[in-house]
């Protein structure tokens, strides 16, 4: 069954580091130096376990190219860092930088000819969630690892509000929501509950308000047998609605609960 290697709980720790180490070219034969990209919940770049310090210029340019994932034209580079600039100005700009991580000693960029992107080989903990939670839509199959990183998946650069940062924000935190949610759901048809409620809580800590998310919690804890628990998340969620929105939960969400007494 699809979901049915999954463990039951979040890990903490540094997961994607390891898994990033036992999958890098070359690593442990002694020709190349592991490079990891941080870009959920904060920007940070580790060479060989040790942190990098890169001037704010040198983590835009590197965050961009996480973002971006393929190749980017120099152009769009320069044009969306450099806003204020003149085209002439942030292409000066753009090599300066490219330069300065040139002298950081192993490079973190390919910049040959017209086209920029990060090397191949640095692990960027963005494209390993986004390439998690897209299996999980796809129903490819998933395991304990998933859950792990797709329920501590944070938010992309928090407190970096460059408008190219707001898109792509909102468009993670969309498919890991749907993502979360296609998991929880599947977790429970499959008889996995404890599962499942770890991923529905990922969601609902993530969008309180979002009722997906909260209707396939109460479905799992339901499920499960914890009527007590199913019982607490609806007064959770009605009140919460309630305060902040002057609403009520749908009939489909009461329906769930209708057969047990609720005060």
């Amino acid at each position: 069954m699809w979901p049915g290697n999954v463990g039951g709980r979040c890990a903490v720790g540094h997961q994607f580091v390891a898994a990033a180490k036992e999958s890098a070219p070359g690593v442990g034969a002694g020709c190349r130096r592991m490079i990891e990209l941080q870009v959920l919940r904060a920007f940070e770049v580790r060479r060989d376990g040790d942190v990098v310090s890169l001037p704010p210029s040198a983590q835009r340019l590197v965050a961009f190219l996480a973002v971006h994932e393929r190749p980017v034209h120099r152009d769009l580079v320069s044009g969306s860092l450099w806003l204020e600039s003149t085209e002439r100005q942030a292409d000066t700009s753009l090599r300066a930088t490219l330069r300065q991580l040139g002298r950081e000693g192993r490079p973190l960029i390919d910049a040959k000819g017209r086209l920029v992107r990060l090397e191949p080989d640095v692990a960027v903990d963005l494209h390993d969630a986004r390439h998690r939670a897209r299996a999980v839509l796809e129903r490819v199959g998933t395991s304990a690892g998933d859950i792990d990183r797709l329920c501590l998946a944070g938010e992309l650069l928090p407190g970096w509000y460059d408008d190219w940062v707001l898109v792509e924000r909102e468009r993670f935190r969309h498919l890991r929501l749907h993502a979360l949610d296609a998991l929880c759901e599947a977790l429970t048809l499959a008889g996995r509950y404890a599962a499942a409620v770890v991923v529905g809580r990922a969601a609902v800590d993530s969008e309180p308000l979002r009722e997906s998310a909260r209707r396939l919690l109460i479905q799992a804890h339901l499920a499960g047998g914890d009527r007590d628990e199913a019982i607490y998340q609806y007064r959770d969620f009605r009140g919460l609605l309630a305060s902040e929105l002057g609403l009520t939960p749908s009939a489909q969400l009461t329906a769930l609960v209708a057969p047990i007494p609720i005060r």
